[in-house]
């Protein structure tokens, strides 16, 4: 299992929907297409609930963790990775 050093940081910090969305989106598909983990950085709360589903769509799973007040890392993974 990668660890969270290794994985690529996409950071959407000071951005509002519907960009981190779409910038997240643009990674998995065209970035960095299946990447096994993929960690990203926000400060936008509405993400928290457009992010993982979209990711989700595309086959990977998600966890959300507070970084700090306000501020959030949404760690995408492979999920067959996740199995391992």
């Amino acid at each position: 299992m990668a660890t969270t050093s290794e994985a690529p940081v996409l950071d959407v910090r000071g951005e509002i929907c519907p960009y981190p969305m779409l910038r997240t989106n643009r990674e998995l598909d065209d970035v960095r297409p299946g990447v096994a983990e993929l960690r990203v950085i926000t400060d936008h709360p509405p993400a928290l609930s457009t992010i993982p589903p979209e990711a989700m769509k595309r086959g990977y799973g998600c966890e959300i963790s507070e970084r700090r007040s306000g501020e959030w890392e949404i760690r995408i993974f492979s999920a067959e990775g996740a199995a391992d």
